[in-house]
């Protein structure tokens, strides 16, 4: 049995479903699941037809441009979106397969995070009878299994945990500045790459709507042009600073149960740029490649001297 119905789960499933006797994915509530094709046609066409240096470019903008407007499309008309995805969905599932209670999510498409599977492996296991799906709270475990809220008993000789995750916001570190701490969640986010008042530091936040990495590279190649400013300038910290305005918007936008958990020990994020986390990495092209690193939001700080005593000499 695996416990969960996000990414860590619909990946183990399938995956253990060719070995095991039998799987069951029991999820608390349902997600929004999509499958794409583990190999790319159009990827593959084209390293065939043009260079690598020009086929992967262009692969990857198509990859970027079409989970954007997935998502757009998720945001601004949830109800379509919400019933291509159903369609979809039984399309793939075995016929008379209980699609409400077990793949129709009581929130929008993206307002959690929506879970890809290659080529359709979860469906395929639901449709040879390898797994099965099982929705509900579990009230207690017994020693045969789980039963659940309901008064079902499901057997398992094997469970495995594939949720509860917790974000650990900068990996657990603690700030501190000339000596205080640095009160983090009352700090805001600058470009959700750095922290108000606090000089030279850095995260890493990925998209929760797209590839993690697509972000981490725009914040290393950004981190990469403000350290070059600094050295040409003559530099020595880059500290940004709270918008004037203030700001009290979450840093993350996700209703997920492990993102709401660590938002009250996240920064803030502002209602415009730079102090806005976009969720767009075209618009963030624009702005972490090619925007000013001299903006409202950013000051910057030279060497103070060090003041000597001079001897007078006799």
């Amino acid at each position: 049995m695996v416990i969960g119905s996000g990414a860590t789960a619909v990946t183990l499933v399938p995956s253990l479903a060719g070995d095991a006797e039998h799987v069951t994915m029991l999820q608390r509530t349902p997600s929004y699941i999509l499958s794409l094709p583990g190999r790319d046609p159009l990827a593959q066409l084209l390293r065939n037809k043009l260079p690598a240096t020009l086929a992967y470019p262009l692969v990857r903008w198509k990859n970027v441009l079409l989970s954007t407007l997935l998502y757009q499309f998720s945001r601004r008309r949830p109800a379509a979106a919400r019933k291509l995805i159903r369609r979809l969905t039984e399309k793939q599932l075995p016929a008379g397969f209980d699609v409400d209670t077990h793949f129709n999510p009581p929130y929008d498409p993206w307002d959690q995070r929506l879970c890809l599977v290659p080529d359709g492996d979860l469906f395929r296991s639901l449709r040879r009878g390898e797994a099965s799906v099982a929705t509900g709270r579990i009230a207690t475990f017994t020693e045969k299994g789980v039963r659940l809220e309901s008064g079902e008993h499901l057997d398992a000789d094997v469970v495995i945990t594939a949720t509860g995750l917790n974000l650990l916001p900068m990996g657990g570190m603690s700030l501190r500045l000339d000596g205080k701490p640095v009160d983090v969640p009352e700090a805001v986010s600058y470009k959700g790459m750095m922290i108000s008042g606090v000089p030279n530091f850095t995260m890493v936040i990925g998209y929760t709507n797209a590839s993690w990495t697509l972000k981490a590279d725009l914040v290393n190649r950004y981190v990469c042009r403000l350290l070059n400013h600094l050295d040409a300038e003559g530099y020595v910290a880059a500290t940004p600073v709270a918008p004037p305005e203030g700001a009290d918007l979450p840093f993350l936008d996700l209703a997920s149960g492990y993102v709401q958990r660590s938002l009250a020990s996240l920064p803030k994020q502002g209602s415009r740029t730079p102090w806005r986390l976009h969720q767009n990495y075209i618009r963030d092209v624009a702005l972490m490649r090619r925007g000013r690193l001299d903006d409202e939001g950013m000051t910057f700080q030279r060497r103070v001297p060090v003041p000597t005593t001079e001897k007078a000499v006799a």
